[in-house]
């Protein structure tokens, strides 16, 4: 039995290491012309994982942290199509477009608020400036249930979309209510079933705990009432409280947010349900069915982590296409401007629309190897890691080996010359793990720490 009152000392703002360096490392002295010529000189036999973001949506959902753009105006989204097409020519210049895509995501935002007809001409424009797609790729998208209909539906799985994942949260109105989405568990299952009968090979569904009202029964029930839609994975998201960032979470009143005991109850209990209903834990947030390839990747280990989540295409150069989005390399993070003026601007002045980046040095090769490995797969080969960056890495990381004994002593990690591997019960704590091999957060005071907090 977890020793809950242990653990909620461990709640503390930290990173979700979506990437490492993190975002906040990114800055504005690197420039488009840095990424033009790190695009020239690219492996051209790496293969590609393309992310597309499609940024609006008609009305804000209060826990929303992603970038969007709010409207109702078919004119802005037929402009922004516009400036896809625009920025893709560009980006044509200076990238092989003819490497093999292994990946392709739309996110948002509302992908699927866009119609059919625009969905089917931004697909188009995608595989007529990719046009070498591997067979075996992955091709998602993200998916509002409250606006999806046959005809989009339609159009994705005819242009080879694979895997859906459709956005949940939770299906008690009252947290309904008091984040802005309802959404009636009959709309998911409509949506759930449409994907089915279009054969689309893996359904994902989103939750979130730690929003307003929720509380172990609540999501009990929401849990038991997913189960019946029978999907292929979960995501199950902490929610990240940043109000200071996202305006629309003031609008809690944060009294009602659970606390991180509860939060803790009900993630352990999310574990259990899920497990006992046939789902194996995926990383840090995600459950798949034995039979998916997130499941078979973990026990070889080869489980990787992006900012599209978890995925089995590792080795990837990762574009970013469209306003906000992130891209990467082996030494290299990349954003665009999340300013749609700016972003637009630098498009009509021919220009990739890049606002900062980051050149990785070797430290931080290291250590994004490190903590993206832990990340993905719960363990850490040690000797695989001295062999590939020729390091003893017990001294190369005595100050983290030592922040780390408490979790040693309390068996949530286990470490030998060979290896580190979380228990079970350290799952729940893996971005506080992962924190001592941090070298950016030790530059900044915990009290200064500007994240959502890690329990």
């Amino acid at each position: 039995m977890l020793d809950f009152e242990q653990f909620v000392k461990y709640s503390k703002p930290g990173p979700r290491y979506t990437s490492y360096p993190t975002a906040p490392e990114f800055n504005e002295d690197f420039t488009h012309r840095d990424y033009e010529n790190i695009l020239k000189n690219q492996n051209k036999n790496k293969k590609l994982s393309l992310y597309f973001h499609l940024p609006f949506c008609r009305s804000a959902c209060y826990f929303c942290g992603c970038n969007v753009v709010f409207t109702s105006k078919e004119s802005k989204k037929e402009r922004y199509i516009e400036y896809l097409k625009r920025e893709l020519d560009i980006l044509s210049q200076f990238l092989d477009t003819s490497r093999e895509v292994l990946q392709l995501h739309f996110g948002g935002g509302t992908p699927t608020f866009f119609s059919a007809k625009q969905l089917e001409k931004i697909i188009k424009m995608v595989w007529k400036t990719f046009p070498n797609v591997a067979k075996d790729a992955e091709i998602s998208c993200e998916i509002d249930p409250r606006f999806l209909d046959e005809g989009q539906m339609r159009v994705l799985a005819d242009n080879g979309f694979n895997r859906v994942s459709f956005g949940v949260q939770d299906f008690d109105e009252k947290v309904q209510s008091e984040i802005h989405r309802v959404q009636s568990f009959e709309i998911t299952q409509n949506a759930v079933n449409l994907a089915k009968n279009y054969n689309i090979d893996s359904i994902n569904m989103d939750l979130i705990y730690g929003l307003p009202y929720q509380n172990l029964e609540t999501f009990k029930k929401t849990l038991k009432q997913s189960l019946l839609l029978d999907v292929d994975r979960y995501a199950v998201f902490n929610y990240a409280h940043v109000p200071w960032m996202k305006k629309t979470m003031r609008k809690f009143d944060e009294t009602t947010l659970p606390n991180p005991k509860e939060k803790l109850l009900i993630m352990k209990y999310t574990i259990d349900f899920l497990q006992d209903s046939g789902y194996k834990m995926i990383g840090m947030d995600h459950f798949a069915k034995p039979k998916d390839e997130l499941f078979l990747a973990i026990e070889k280990g080869e489980l990787h982590r992006n900012f599209q989540g978890y995925t089995t295409k590792g080795g990837t150069d990762l574009i970013g296409v469209g306003l906000t989005s992130i891209g990467d390399g082996d030494m290299h993070y990349v954003q665009n401007f999340k300013n749609i003026d700016e972003y637009e601007n630098a498009i009509d002045n021919k220009t990739l629309p890049v606002q900062r980046g980051l050149k990785l040095n070797q430290d931080d090769i290291i250590r994004k190897a490190v903590i993206m490995e832990m990340m993905s797969n719960f363990k850490l080969n040690i000797s695989r890691i001295e062999e590939r960056f020729k390091i003893n890495f017990f001294e190369y990381f005595k100050d983290a080996i030592n922040e780390l004994k408490e979790f040693a002593d309390t068996k949530i990690i286990s470490i030998d010359k060979d290896s580190l591997r979380v228990s079970q019960t350290g799952t729940l704590l893996i971005r506080n793990i992962c924190m001592p091999f941090d070298s950016y957060l030790k530059k900044i005071p915990e009290s200064k720490r500007r994240f959502s907090k890690t329990v």
